[in-house]
């Protein structure tokens, strides 16, 4: 995620507003948020899933709904995703 250097500060409020809360969801072991060495503004977050299945559950719940149109807003940059599978 890209976001605009004056809206830093509000993520990570953001993120660690509701970091316990995507933690406690049903199937989440982990999130950690992770920053590019070189550029202060690309942010990740790295989060470890059960499932794929209960990523998406994360993913329609209550708790997405409320934080990522208030993510999304701070961007400068439309957002990536992956998920990743241990080789």
């Amino acid at each position: 995620m890209k976001f605009q250097e004056m809206h830093l500060e509000t993520f990570f409020s953001l993120f660690y507003e509701v970091k316990d809360d995507i933690e406690n969801m049903e199937g989440c072991y982990s999130v950690e948020l992770m920053k590019d060495i070189k550029d202060p503004t690309l942010m990740f977050t790295y989060s470890i899933w059960e499932d794929e299945e209960k990523l998406n559950a994360y993913r329609k719940s209550d708790l997405f709904a409320k934080t990522w149109p208030r993510t999304k807003a701070l961007f400068s940059a439309p957002a990536e995703a992956w998920s990743l599978d241990f080789v």
